[in-house]
């Protein structure tokens, strides 16, 4: 896993600091606050267009390892802002520092998952070609592994804590608009006990003069995944489209709407002809083919799902969750659910 990290360059070239200490802030020389600098960035504005979800053999230009790491599990989401003098050639610097850092937080009295042995041993590995674009970073992947306490001397470490930095398509204007020794991975990935992530964010934010958010999902945000990826089944079986809504009702009502995936795709069709030549797809589509599962539930059941709020939709492709919790289930359309995220992560930073 950490042999590829050295080998990578930031998108632009940025001159190396000197570290001092063993971690923390030592790993740059002075806070930069750039996140609480507003007015001199690319405003970013909500699209109203995408291009459809199309399909890509993704291991053909990313290790099938690096991908196999990625799908299945669930992710919690977060934004961070663009991190200074961070390179992609010091990922084992990296690892070693926050070690010690988790070890050092651990020994002051921070909890830390119940069980756990002192010893950490952390990971940095660049994930090579999910990077879109020139302006885009290569996605950083990060790994905890940790014995339990009375674990036998001759048991492996086991994997406690995951996560990973990413951005897919970002903005380009954005991304050209930093200053020279930032570098933007705006979505932020995590599986694992909460008090190793706030660990992690703690170490990123003293390292890199970052800062971190939620990231939680709104309802166009999965508006647009239940459109693209209803759009992919004539290409791939999509199995179900389930979509989940909270009603504001005296108690609340939680309805969860199954559709045929072969429905679904005939009604989206309908809206978004599959031999249209533009393969741009317009907010008024999405909103259009909502719209008219919406209708067809309120035929039947005299329920008005839009006066609710949609808070789930999962395919065979993948599930994303208003409270920021993605699961990747096809590798194939992993880009065009990661550009969507990182647009979300972009928007949502402060400014």
């Amino acid at each position: 896993m950490e042999g590829r990290g050295s080998a990578v360059n930031t998108p632009a070239s940025r001159p190396v600091t000197r570290k001092s200490k063993s971690y923390g802030r030592s790993c740059v020389e002075a806070p930069s606050y750039f996140w609480q600098t507003p007015g001199h960035l690319t405003v970013l504005k909500v699209p109203t267009s995408r291009g459809a979800a199309k399909s890509q053999i993704i291991t053909n230009k990313v290790d099938p390892e690096h991908i196999a790491l990625l799908v299945k599990n669930e992710w919690k989401l977060s934004y961070v802002t663009p991190l200074h003098h961070f390179r992609h050639t010091q990922l084992k610097s990296y690892a070693k520092h926050l070690s010690a850092f988790i070890v050092a937080e651990k020994q002051q009295g921070v909890a830390v998952e119940v069980g756990l042995d002192a010893g950490f041993k952390v990971t940095f590995t660049a994930v090579l070609g999910l990077a879109e674009t020139d302006e885009d970073a290569e996605t950083v992947f990060i790994q905890i592994q940790s014995k339990p306490v009375f674990a036998a001397a001759a048991d492996a470490p086991k994997v406690v804590w995951r996560g990973w930095l990413t951005c897919v398509n970002g903005d380009p204007e954005y991304l050209r608009s930093l200053p020279p020794d930032f570098v933007s991975l705006p979505l932020f990935c995590t599986s694992g006990p909460e008090s190793l992530t706030n660990l992690v964010k703690s170490w990123f934010e003293r390292a890199f003069d970052c800062n971190f958010g939620s990231l939680a999902l709104n309802s166009s945000t999965l508006n647009w995944l239940a459109a693209l990826w209803t759009g992919c089944h004539p290409a791939c079986n999509i199995r179900y489209l389930k979509l989940s809504w909270s009603l504001p009702t005296e108690p609340p009502l939680d309805v969860l709407y199954t559709v045929n995936p072969q429905d679904a795709w005939e009604l989206w069709n309908s809206i978004h002809p599959q031999e249209n030549t533009d393969d741009r797809i317009d907010i008024k589509d999405v909103q259009a083919f909502m719209s008219g599962m919406e209708t067809h539930f309120f035929r039947h059941f005299k329920i008005h799902l839009s006066a609710g709020t949609l808070l789930k939709v999962s395919t065979a492709l993948g599930s994303a969750h208003h409270d920021g919790k993605i699961k990747i289930g096809n590798s194939d359309y992993i880009t065009t659910l990661l550009a969507l995220l990182t647009e979300c992560a972009l928007l949502k930073m402060p400014t």
